[in-house]
C-alpha cells in the first residue's frame, strides 16, 4: 500500500506554489507548465507538479507564457493580487514604463488612464502606444516629474526602474498622488546597495535583501500621509537572477 505524501512544514507542491506566486492562473495550468518543462528554479528544471518545494524557493516560467507585453507584468499582477489593490477607474502613473508590462496590467484591470513615463524612448509596445487610455511621456526623468507633465491627480502609482534607488527616484512622482492613492514599486537590491554589490551585479545575501527592504519601508513610512502595506518577494527573478521585492503603500 502506498503511503500518502505529507508536506513538510514550510513546503508546498510546485503547482500550488506557481499559483500562489501569480505565475499560473490555476493548478491545472501550473501542472501543464511543469510537464511542458517550462518551470525552473535557478538552472534546475522542476520535473513533477507534486514536487515539494520550500515556500521561498525561487521559481520562474521560461518562454513566453503570460498575457502581458513583457514579463514585468507578472510581477505587478502578483502584487495587485497579494495586496488586494485595484486600478479600476483610476488615473495611474507608471514610472519606468519601458516596454509597458506594468501599464498593460493596469489597463487589463480597468485603469481609466495611464501616464507611461520613461527616461528612454521607443520602448513602449506598439499596442499600448496606440491605446487611447495611455499618455506616453518619453525622455522624461521621473525624478523631476511635475504637474505640467501629469496634469491630474494620480490615483495609483507603479514603478519598475533600474540603476537608481527608490528614495532618489520617487519623491516627485509620489507628490502627484491624491489622498486615497496607492502605490506599488519594485525594490531592486542591486540598485540600492551601492558599492557593496557582489561580483557580477547579483546580490545573493538574504540579510542584505532584508536590510534593503527594511530601509526602503522605513523611508516610505516617513513620507507625510503614506502608510506601508508590506513587502512581498517578486514571483520571478530579475535580470541575472537578482531577487526583487514588491512594496505597497497607501496615501491617507
Amino acid at each position: 500500500m502506498r503511503e500518502a505524501v505529507v508536506a513538510k512544514p514550510g513546503k508546498l507542491r510546485a503547482d500550488q506554489l506557481l499559483v500562489d506566486r501569480g505565475l499560473a492562473e490555476s493548478r491545472t495550468r501550473a501542472q501543464a507548465l511543469i510537464l511542458a518543462g517550462k518551470v525552473f528554479s535557478g538552472e534546475a528544471r522542476i520535473e513533477k507538479p507534486g514536487q515539494m518545494l520550500a515556500e521561498d524557493r525561487p521559481l520562474e516560467v521560461r518562454g513566453q507564457d503570460h498575457p502581458w507585453v513583457s514579463r514585468g507584468g507578472v510581477k505587478l499582477a502578483h502584487g495587485l493580487a497579494h495586496f488586494g489593490l485595484s486600478p479600476a477607474g483610476r488615473v495611474c502613473l507608471d514610472v519606468g514604463a519601458s516596454t509597458g508590462g506594468f501599464t498593460d496590467v493596469l489597463l487589463h484591470h480597468g485603469a481609466a488612464k495611464v501616464y507611461a513615463v520613461d527616461v528612454g524612448h521607443g520602448q513602449l509596445a506598439w499596442s499600448l502606444r496606440n491605446d487611447p487610455r495611455v499618455v506616453v511621456r518619453e525622455r522624461v526623468n521621473a525624478r523631476y516629474l511635475d504637474a505640467e507633465q501629469v496634469p491630474e491627480p494620480v490615483g495609483a502609482l507603479v514603478c519598475d526602474a533600474s540603476f537608481i534607488g527608490l528614495a532618489t527616484l520617487l519623491p516627485a512622482p509620489l507628490a502627484l498622488c491624491a489622498p486615497g492613492a496607492w502605490a506599488v514599486a519594485l525594490i531592486k537590491p542591486q540598485f540600492e546597495v551601492g558599492p557593496n554589490i557582489a561580483k557580477g551585479g547579483v546580490v545573493r545575501d538574504a540579510a542584505v535583501h532584508r536590510a534593503v527592504c527594511d530601509r526602503i519601508a522605513a523611508w516610505w513610512r516617513g513620507l507625510p500621509g503614506w502608510r506601508v502595506l508590506g513587502v512581498e518577494p517578486s514571483p520571478i527573478l530579475g535580470p541575472e537572477g537578482n531577487r526583487e521585492f514588491l512594496i505597497a503603500a497607501i496615501k491617507e
